[in-house]
């Protein structure tokens, strides 16, 4: 052992003539790592040790052991068994350094991998309280939209249900909420597909505007408003049957009112909440000709009927003075679609038998949708088979 060597373990003290083996065991290298140096070292005349941990004045340090049997006729100090300790701590340490690293980086992006599914998450439960195009609105600007209102054109659409009051007073709160949530959800489905923004529920009530935050033109925007409340209305008459099987009677009667005029659009609220929503006398219009309306009927004001008079039927009903109002205003009950008209880009497809309902909620690829059907009937015959 050279005095470098010593310098190195000062643990081995004065001590001479010893073999490497000795030394190893002195520095108290674990057995199973000596077995491995003896096993090698004979086998193959020579080991390497890539990592030995030495403790050295209660620091612990690590080296690689390079050892091989030397033979020298000139030297006879180098014959035997020659071996040299090479000081890798620091490499090791910088090894651990970056595994340590490469560990918290994985750990860090398991963590935002669930941070990002957790708002997903939520992101998808927050979309059920907001209308698409409010939705789209919020997440898409980067700039503050809270402060943001603008004075629009638009038509007001509002619906109610006749008698619900009483009809949420005799049923059991389960099979109200059947309804409710039956009825909501098919209109919601329909104003969606119409390019409607849902500005709220009001119980039963319903209602939604079009020309913000998305606009064709006045007169498109009240287009589509009117052949909306035309499939809602088409549609309530097709569920009639749904409903009475849950438990109401007479089933469902709808009353819906239409106005278009110039509203104030915008976020409104407290700091602590706020609604994306319109105020306006055109509002207030359309829930007074919703009002006025006879049960399963739509009324529009004369500002819309001007604007769709060449693609709806209306009939004039009169005039009168809604509550709230100074003026006298023209009302007119919608009939339906002009035979020319091409406001429906879209069929809807859907059937209503004795045993079987079926709706197609994406009737862009009908086909693809009567394969879906055929399968669903390969599936219930294979069921039947097996029972």
């Amino acid at each position: 052992m050279n005095d470098n060597f010593k310098s190195f373990f000062p643990i081995l003290g004065n001590v001479t003539n010893a073999s490497l083996l000795d030394v190893l065991e002195q520095l108290h290298i674990p057995g199973k790592q000596i077995d491995t140096f003896v096993t090698e070292l004979e086998g193959k005349g020579f080991v390497l040790l890539p990592e030995v941990h030495v403790t050295i004045e209660g620091q612990e340090k690590i080296y690689s052991l390079l050892s091989t049997h030397t033979k020298d006729m000139d030297f006879s100090y180098l014959n035997g068994v020659q071996g040299q300790f090479v000081d890798r701590t620091l490499e090791w340490q910088l090894k651990k350094e970056r595994e340590d690293l490469l560990e918290q980086k994985l750990r860090d992006r398991e963590i935002i991998e669930e941070k990002s599914q957790q708002l997903e998450h939520l992101a998808t439960r927050l979309a059920k309280y907001l209308s698409p195009q409010i939705y789209s609105s919020i997440f898409s600007q980067s700039d503050d939209v809270v402060n943001r209102h603008a004075r629009k054109n638009l038509t007001l659409f509002f619906s109610d249900i006749v008698q619900f009051t009483d009809l949420s007073d005799t049923l059991e709160p389960e099979r109200l909420a059947l309804v409710i949530n039956s009825y909501l959800s098919e209109m919601t489905k329909i104003a969606i597909e119409c390019g409607g923004t849902i500005d709220k529920f009001i119980g039963d009530a319903v209602l939604v505007f079009f020309g913000d935050p998305e606009s064709e033109g006045e007169v498109k925007d009240a287009l589509k408003c009117v052949d909306m409340a035309l499939r809602m209305q088409e549609r309530a008459a097709e569920l009639q049957g749904y409903w009475r099987k849950l438990g109401v009677p007479n089933g469902l009667r709808v009353r819906m009112g239409i106005a278009t005029g110039f509203c104030t659009v915008g976020n409104f609220g407290s700091d602590q909440r706020l609604d994306y929503t319109v105020l306006g006398s055109p509002v207030n219009l359309a829930a007074r000709l919703q009002g006025a309306a006879d049960p399963d009927t739509i009324l529009m004001d004369q500002s819309t009927q001007s604007l769709v008079s060449n693609a709806v039927d209306a009939t004039f009903k009169g005039e009168m003075t809604p509550r709230g109002f100074s003026r006298t205003v023209s009302y007119y009950e919608v009939e339906g679609l002009k035979p020319n008209s091409d406001i429906r880009t879209t069929q809807a497809f859907s059937h209503f038998g004795e045993h079987v309902e079926v709706n197609v909620i994406d009737s862009s690829n009908i086909r693809a949708a009567i394969e879906e059907l055929r399968q669903i009937q390969t599936q219930f015959e294979k069921q039947l088979q097996n029972t």
